[in-house]
């Protein structure tokens, strides 16, 4: 019975480990180019990145962190605002206040998750 207990809650923290990993906040978006950057400077690092507030900025090093990313829903009434995906960004910017969002994603990681035109949606992320 002992066993079978134990092996029950381990299957059980397994199976709920990415879900406890997840974090939810809001994300807007900025417009290309996306460079320069905090992290990187001129370096071009991609499209799908991103720049976080000072919770999550740690003084520079989130530079080069990546995140999975989606869509929960609009911030603001906007209907169908999600595309059902998720992106992974890498972290090269640091959001200055008033930054809007937990995550600001650049235009084309946006894109991949939700309609630009909601301009502020609901998100989870965790480490990817």
């Amino acid at each position: 019975m002992k066993g079978e207990v134990v092996l029950m809650a381990t299957v059980l923290a397994f199976c709920l480990a990415p879900i406890a990993e997840a974090v939810f906040g809001r994300a807007v978006y900025y417009n290309p180019p996306y460079t320069p950057s905090a992290c990187y400077g001129g370096r071009n690092y991609g499209t799908h990145v991103a720049g976080v507030k000072g919770e999550l900025w740690g003084r520079g090093s989130a530079c080069g962190r990546r995140y999975r990313v989606r869509c929960l829903g609009p911030t603001f009434s906007f209907p169908n605002a999600c595309t059902g995906r998720s992106v992974v960004v890498t972290v090269v910017d640091f959001c200055r206040e008033p930054c809007n969002g937990n995550l600001n994603l650049s235009l084309d990681a946006f894109a991949a998750i939700a309609n630009p035109k909601a301009g502020n949606i609901r998100i989870d992320y965790s480490p990817a």
